[in-house]
């Protein structure tokens, strides 16, 4: 009477998700285990490259001298060449996290195209049944019992079509999600190139300092004093340096560090720290406050967006926020701290315990740099239980800050170039603190 999908074709069907379920577990499972050899090899050099660290605050503490120096600087290069190798392993790390993505995405793919096909049959299955109706069913087959039997089919069909649209549905959401993992891991790709791009300049910089440094002197120690003489900074030139906070406006050293300074006391965060990460936040790259919440925001983002500027009475439309890279990995970000809307929305009203204002803005220098200061903390509480040394926990906090989950990727990247900026604010913190 009625035509219905036989149980073989849903068999197939059960199969099929089976097999790419085996095929995807099997995937992730080699990726692991790539993945934890790389962490392993990363972890080795770390230890060798905070041994140079040690090595040159040694050398720091010694005072300044000519062989000192010298000492200083080859450590330096000798650190900054073990950093190159971390940052390759991230590389390739990373590479390994996008051939799993894209092979979760073929997988999710066809298990899309598979559930599309079952709905197609179990839809034209119901239409067909559709036309014939039960009275002329019945009469060309009169067996109550067999009628009966037709119409629990019906119902029965009708319930697994509502059931794989709605699996249809979670593997549509899948597919979106690896689609965003995937455009954040490749530009997780593009970051690690370009800072492993730049310590190799860092090392052919300070091996051309070095050669300098030994021309001018000609290894006399006196006409190194001489030198560090001429060329050391003053208090005043610190005090007058410029500390871009993009969406914050233009401060000088010295008020940034103030800001800092109230921020470190309600926290117990370094304010050099502090200061690293804003700096950073502000130097990367040209998309930081350049876009619209509409064109760059994650969808999701955007009734908390609006509802924070409905609070602080200004136009959503005038505000600028971080654009969404070319791999399509979203943007958002607000203010000098560069808070998404949720995380600002988690601790806005921690920040305004501390600074009074009511509400804090995302883009106001005093609740941004004291916003920066409570997730620093937070992100150091964690790290501490990974790590030991206050440089690595350092290095550790600075890379979730930046990339949230995404952090191991940012440790050897984004995390020691905000702990290197960290080490050189505080020695401009000592000068114009001293003088």
């Amino acid at each position: 009477m009625a035509k219905f999908v036989s149980l073989a074709a849903i068999g197939a069907v059960l199969i099929f998700a089976s097999s790419a379920h085996a095929q995807d577990a099997t995937s992730t499972e080699t990726i692991g285990q790539k993945q934890q050899a790389l962490e392993d090899q990363l972890s080795q050099l770390q230890g060798q490259i905070d041994q140079y660290q040690n090595q040159i605050t040694q050398d720091q503490a010694k005072g300044s001298s000519l062989s000192g120096e010298i000492s200083e600087l080859n450590a330096d290069i000798a650190k900054v060449n073990l950093q190159i190798q971390a940052t390759e392993l991230t590389i390739q790390n990373i590479d390994t996290q996008i051939t799993g993505t894209q092979t979760q995405i073929s997988v999710t793919q066809a298990a899309i195209a598979e559930k599309k096909t079952a709905v197609g049959s179990l839809l034209n299955t119901l239409y067909q049944t559709d036309q014939t109706s039960l009275v002329v069913g019945f009469l060309e087959d009169p067996e109550l019992s067999d009628l009966w039997d037709d119409a629990k089919d019906i119902s029965l069909f009708e319930n697994d079509l509502g059931a794989d649209v709605t699996q249809l549905n979670t593997l549509s959401g899948q597919l979106t999600d690896q689609s965003q993992q995937l455009a954040v891991s490749q530009a997780d790709a593009a970051s690690a190139a370009a800072y492993e791009t730049a310590e190799e300049q860092q090392t052919a910089a300070t091996k051309s300092q070095e050669s300098e440094l030994l021309t001018e002197t000609k290894g006399d120690e006196s006409t190194y004093q001489t030198l560090v003489v001429q060329t050391q900074a003053t208090a005043a030139q610190i005090r007058n340096q410029i500390f871009q906070l993009l969406g914050g406006g233009s401060l000088t050293f010295e008020q940034a560090y103030q800001y800092a300074q109230v921020a470190s006391q309600a926290t117990g965060v370094d304010p050099a720290f502090i200061l690293a990460i804003l700096d950073r936040e502000s130097a990367l790259g040209e998309n930081v406050g350049q876009c619209s919440y509409q064109s760059a925001m994650n969808p999701s983002e955007i009734p908390v967006f609006l509802q924070i500027v409905q609070q602080l009475g200004l136009n959503a439309n005038d505000l600028m926020v971080s654009c969404a890279n070319s791999d399509g990995a979203y943007g958002g970000a607000m203010g000098p701290a560069q808070f998404e809307p949720s995380t600002w929305e988690l601790y806005a009203s921690a920040v305004s315990a501390i600074t009074n204002d009511k509400p804090p803005s995302p883009w106001s220098n005093a609740d941004a740099f004291v916003a920066t200061a409570l997730y620093l903390k937070d992100g150091l509480t964690g790290c501490e239980a990974d790590y030991t040394a206050v440089l690595d926990q350092e290095r550790c906090t600075a890379a979730k800050y930046y990339a949230g989950s995404d952090w191991q990727n940012y440790l050897w990247t984004y995390g020691e170039a905000a702990v290197e900026q960290a080490q050189t604010f505080t020695k401009d913190i000592a000068t114009i603190t001293t003088s």
